[in-house]
């Protein structure tokens, strides 16, 4: 079974559907200039993975996925991800991404590396190209809120995840993102001098011109974003047979420090998940652009 509904053109060893929503285009021509994120100069496999196991998140879904899966991974970028999770296993990893800049230079880099295990997809969400019930795992983070319509995105994209299938989906939240609107607002007065005070990842990445400045596009200037919170999320599981397994922030104070973010744990109640992402605003969490996570197993029926 391939994993596209159609065959489609490929280009530079890219399968290609050509886009035309308006939004996605607006994102796609946004990240031509600046492909998000950027490599470093002397990057090769061994790097990338040394980076990724200093990820716990993605460190987490590698290990838990284990070998012989279909992963895709949506806004893929330029695959700095899926290149981690491709290497070392024979897993399938499907990369999708509205800009084929940030493609080509994914493309080059596992090309360069040996990393056959990569496909890469240039399409938008919305064009509906995947097969449904292919993957075993999906990956998903930061990539809704800069859509159209976020909600029809993901039942899109969920389409495709086999019965029993895990889904991760992180979106920026209405109240972990509030520092970064903030700093957002005094950037366009007094510009990145700002930015190089109050924002404690950009201090992380000054070493790196080009990382520093991919940052600052990312976060500051999008064109397209939007902000969601863990109760829209759990109601969008709720609706689409999706059983929630975990979140980040957690969304119970009872919930014990988990081993996996894939081990089932509660949801707490409405007082609960409101104290944990208002929290945000206090921790690393809110640091990081105010990103958050929820994990999700779709039901066998």
């Amino acid at each position: 079974m391939n994993y596209l509904k159609n065959k489609l053109q490929n280009v530079e060893g890219i399968d290609v559907s050509k886009i035309s929503d308006k939004t996605a285009l607006k994102v796609s021509n946004f990240y031509q200039s600046k492909p998000f994120p950027n490599y470093k100069t002397d990057d090769d496999k061994i790097s990338v993975s040394e980076r990724g196991d200093k990820n716990f998140l993605a460190k987490q879904f590698k290990d838990f996925v284990g070998y012989n899966k279909k992963i895709l991974e949506v806004g893929c970028g330029t695959g700095q991800l899926s290149v981690y999770f491709a290497n070392g296993n024979n897993n399938l990893i499907v990369s999708l991404d509205a800009t084929i800049e940030s493609l080509k230079v994914a493309k080059k880099f596992s090309k360069k590396n040996f990393i056959e295990n990569i496909k890469f997809l240039n399409a938008d969400i919305f064009d509906d190209t995947l097969s449904d019930n292919f993957f075993d795992f999906i990956w998903c983070n930061g990539v809704l809120h800069h859509t159209k319509d976020p909600y029809k995105a993901f039942k899109i994209i969920i389409k495709s995840l086999k019965p029993s299938g895990y889904v991760l989906v992180g979106l920026y939240n209405k109240y972990g993102r509030i520092r970064t609107l903030m700093r957002k607002f005094f950037f366009k007065i007094f510009g990145e001098k700002i930015l190089r005070l109050f924002d404690p990842t950009l201090d992380k990445l000054k070493v790196s011109l080009d990382e520093k400045n991919a940052w600052i596009q990312d976060q500051y200037q999008h064109p397209q974003e939007s902000l969601h919170t863990l109760d829209e999320v759990i109601g969008w599981f709720e609706k689409n047979n999706i059983e929630f397994i975990s979140s980040i922030p957690d969304c119970d104070f009872e919930n014990e420090p988990q081993k996996s973010i894939f081990t089932l744990s509660s949801k707490g109640n409405l007082a609960t998940r409101l104290i944990n992402q208002i929290s945000m605003l206090f921790n690393s969490l809110g640091d990081d652009g105010g990103l958050f996570v929820v994990i999700g197993k779709k039901s066998e029926s």
